[in-house]
């Protein structure tokens, strides 16, 4: 049996469309001992994005952004973000999204990026698939002071940190965005050996 051999949608609503659409579901699902059960969900329906983490070999650095973020500042983090670039995908593929998006982000034109997983970063609540990816730099390939699309409403810092220190910075709590905690993790194990 699969899982669409357990699921019977019965109503799909938009409760809101302002950013991205906030929709409730209606659906039954078959518990594993077989009975029915009547449930509800709501959905923020995100398209899939892609996030990188440039880094040098060499250097032992790292290329990270930091930048505010609403719903983290209601949370009570009253400090700016520091993440690993990030993207939707606006219909591209993962592999052009995210060189355009470190480019507008970081400055650096990146040439070789490596997919290395995908994971649903909050899948109790987002349907947003994200596509993750490491890539070598060299100072020669920045082009720009990066920064992000000021009409997007981005106004980015680029931070060139060792390996040593963002690393430091998880386990201080100065890095508490997970595509950077699970990108720097993926690194120090594949990368900095």
């Amino acid at each position: 049996m699969t899982i669409s051999d357990r699921v019977r949608i019965k109503d799909v609503r938009v409760l809101s469309d302002n950013w991205t659409p906030l929709k409730t579901t209606t659906f039954e699902y078959r518990r594993a001992d077989g009975a029915w059960q009547t449930q509800h969900r709501e959905t923020y329906e995100r398209d899939n994005a892609a996030a990188v983490l440039p880094y040098n070999l060499a250097r032992r650095t790292v290329i990270l952004v930091r930048q505010f973020r609403l719903p983290a500042f209601i949370r009570g983090y009253d400090d700016l973000l520091i993440e690993a670039a990030a993207g939707v995908l606006d219909n591209a593929s993962p592999e052009e999204r995210i060189r355009a998006e470190a480019e507008e982000e970081t400055g650096y034109r990146l040439h070789h990026v490596h997919k290395v997983f995908e994971a649903f970063m909050s899948p109790g609540a987002v349907t947003e698939k994200l596509h993750f990816f490491v890539a070598e730099y060299e100072p020669e390939m920045r082009v720009s002071d990066g920064g992000g699309l000021e009409h997007e409403g981005e106004d980015i810092e680029v931070l060139e940190l060792s390996i040593d220190e963002a690393l430091a910075m998880i386990a201080d709590g100065r890095i508490i965005d997970a595509k950077a905690i699970m990108l720097l993790q993926y690194v120090a194990l594949h990368v900095f050996r």
